[in-house]
C-alpha cells in the first residue's frame, strides 16, 4: 500500500505523458491545432495513436484494457461482498467498541455509495472529453481508488468508511465512463464487427475478477480479519493502474475535443442522440434497482436459509459469487448458442434482447420474494433456491447489461462517447438511489413502513413491471443511429 501515498520528492519519475504540466500542454496543443496530428494516426509529441488503425483483428491495446479491468473489477467487488456483512456485523466506533447498522441501514449506505459510484462518471466523462482524455483521467483517478481501499483497510470506524467509500467513488467516477468507452475506440470501420465479441469479453473480465474476489475476500475477512480484506482490493487497485500505463503505447488516445464538445453537445446531433436515450435509461434504472441488491438484500436473505452444501457451511455473502461465476458461462453460451437459436425465430436487435432480459427480471424478483415469505413463515428454504434466483438475474444481465454497453457505444457521436457511456451509469445510479430511498424510510419507520419481510420483495416486482412496460413502448419507437470512429492509416 505505501507506495500508492507518494513523497514530497520534487522530482517526477512517472512517464512524461502523464506528468502534469505535460498534460496541460498537450492538450493546450490539441485545442490550438487539432491538424497537428500526423497522416499515419500517431501524435509526435506522445508518439501515441490517436485513431484506429485499418486492421480486421483484435487491436493491440484490448489485452491491455481487459486485464485491467479484470484487475479494477476484483478490487471493487471484492470490497463490495463484505461491505454489507462489516457494516452490519464489524463497524467500530472511536474506541474500540463495537457500533453497527441495522439491516436497513446499512442497506441505505451502501446504495448510496453505488449511486455516488455511478453518479460522478458524468464528471469524469466531462473531464476526459474536455481535458484530459481517456487514458489520463483513468490513470489519476485511479490513484484516488487506491487511497480508499486504503483508509478502509486501516480505520473500521464510520470516519474510515466515509473517506475510504468517498475516495472509492471519485476514482470510479473517473474510471467507469471511459474504461467502456476506451475499449469502443480502438475499433474502427474495419473491425467494428469485433465491437459484440470484445464486449462480451470485456464483461468476461469484469465478471473473472468479480468471481474470485467474492469467494477469496469473505474467507480472507474470516481467517485474518477486515484489514487484510479491504486490503487485498486496494492492492490489486494498483495493480490494475500498472497495467493500464503499460500498455499506454499499445492502444488508440483518442484527443479530448475542448471547447468543441459543448458545441457538439448543443448540436442537433448530440441533443437527438440523448433525447433518444433518456427515455431507455429511466426503464432501465429500474432494472439496476433490482439487480443492486444482490449486495445487499440477498446477503441478508441468505444468512436465513440454510446453507449447507455437501457438509460446506457458504458464508451469506459468497452467494454473490454465483452471479459472476455464471457469467463467464452465460457470455459464450448466449453468445454461440441461445443467441442464434432466437435469431432463427425472430430477428433479435438490441431492443429486443434487453425487453426479454426485463421480463426474465420480473421472473427473479418473484421467486426471491416466494423465498422471503416462507422465510417469514419460520422455514430455512435452501439456499440452492436463491442459487436458481442467481441463474435467472445472471441470465437477465448479459440480456440487459453487455448489451446496453455496446448499444449505448455505438449510438454515441463520436466526441461524446463518455458521455453517453456517463448517462447510461446515471442510470446505475438511480436504480441505486431509489433502493436506498425505500430503505432509509423503512429505517426511519420501523413499525409501520408496511415493506417487512416478503412485502418488500413484493413492491419491487410491481415496480419492475411497470419499467417493463414503460420499455417497451419506448423500444417500439426508437430509431437507432450507429457511430464507429474514424480510422486513419
Amino acid at each position: 500500500m505505501a507506495p500508492i501515498a507518494g513523497s514530497r520528492r520534487c522530482r517526477y519519475d512517472g512517464d512524461a505523458a502523464t506528468h502534469p504540466v505535460s498534460i496541460l500542454q498537450s492538450n493546450m496543443s490539441e485545442l490550438r491545432s487539432p491538424s497537428a496530428n500526423s497522416d499515419a494516426g500517431i501524435d509526435p509529441r506522445s508518439g501515441y495513436r490517436i485513431a484506429p488503425e485499418p486492421r480486421t483483428t483484435m487491436p493491440p491495446g484490448i489485452p491491455y484494457i481487459v486485464g485491467n479491468e479484470a484487475a479494477e473489477r476484483f478490487s471493487y467487488y471484492g470490497m463490495l461482498a463484505i461491505l454489507q456483512v462489516f457494516m452490519t456485523e464489524g463497524l467500530l466506533d472511536a474506541a474500540g467498541n463495537v457500533d453497527v447498522m441495522s439491516e436497513a441501514r446499512a442497506t441505505e449506505w451502501l446504495h448510496n455509495f453505488m449511486t455516488a459510484c455511478y453518479f460522478l462518471p458524468l464528471g469524469g466523462a466531462l473531464l476526459a472529453e474536455t481535458l484530459l482524455g481517456k487514458y489520463r483521467t483513468i490513470f489519476w483517478l485511479s490513484l484516488f481508488y487506491c487511497l480508499g481501499h486504503a483508509a478502509l483497510a486501516f480505520d473500521e470506524t464510520r470516519t474510515g468508511l466515509v473517506i475510504g467509500l468517498s475516495l472509492i467513488a471519485i476514482g470510479a467516477g473517473g474510471i467507469k465512463p471511459c474504461v467502456s468507452a476506451n475499449v469502443g475506440d480502438q475499433f474502427g470501420e474495419s473491425n467494428q464487427h469485433l465491437l459484440e465479441k470484445v464486449f462480451g469479453w470485456f464483461y468476461f473480465s469484469i465478471n473473472f475478477g468479480s468471481a474470485i474476489a467474492t469467494y477469496l475476500i469473505p474467507e480472507l475477512r474470516e481467517k485474518l480479519g477486515y484489514h487484510v480484506a479491504f486490503g487485498v482490493p486496494g492492492i490489486l487497485m494498483a495493480v490494475a493502474a500498472f497495467t493500464f500505463w503499460a500498455g499506454r503505447k499499445k492502444f488508440v488516445h483518442i484527443p479530448p475535443a475542448g471547447r468543441r464538445f459543448f458545441s457538439e453537445i448543443s448540436s442537433p446531433q448530440g441533443l437527438g442522440a440523448i433525447a433518444r436515450l433518456v427515455p431507455l435509461y429511466l426503464c432501465v434504472a429500474f432494472f439496476w434497482a433490482q439487480f443492486d441488491q444482490t449486495h445487499s438484500r440477498w446477503v441478508t436473505q441468505a444468512k436465513a436459509m440454510n446453507r449447507d452444501v455437501f457438509g460446506w457451511q457458504v458464508k451469506p455473502e459468497q452467494m454473490q459469487a454465483v452471479n459472476p461465476i455464471l457469467v463467464l458461462l452465460f457470455i459464450p453460451l448466449f453468445t454461440y448458442v441461445v443467441y442464434p437459436a432466437l435469431s432463427r425465430v425472430v430477428k433479435l436487435t438490441p431492443l429486443r434482447k434487453i425487453g426479454i432480459g426485463f421480463t426474465i427480471t420480473i421472473t427473479t424478483v418473484a421467486l426471491v420474494a416466494w423465498l422471503q415469505g416462507r422465510i417469514d413463515a419460520g422455514d430455512a428454504p435452501h439456499v440452492a433456491w436463491q442459487a436458481a434466483a442467481y441463474v435467472l438475474m445472471t441470465a437477465a444481465e448479459v440480456m440487459v447489461s453487455i448489451t446496453f454497453l455496446e448499444f449505448s457505444y455505438t449510438q454515441a457521436p463520436r466526441s461524446m462517447k463518455s458521455l453517453v457511456m456517463a448517462l447510461y451509469l446515471l442510470s446505475v445510479a438511480a436504480g441505486n438511489f431509489f433502493v436506498s430511498q425505500v430503505n432509509r424510510y423503512i429505517a426511519d419507520h420501523p413499525d409501520d413502513s408496511g415493506l417487512e419481510g416478503a412485502a418488500y420483495y413484493w413492491f419491487f416486482l410491481s415496480v419492475m413491471f411497470a419499467a417493463t412496460l414503460s420499455f417497451l413502448f419506448v423500444a417500439m419507437f426508437y430509431t437507432p443511429h450507429t457511430y464507429i470512429q474514424d480510422e486513419q492509416p
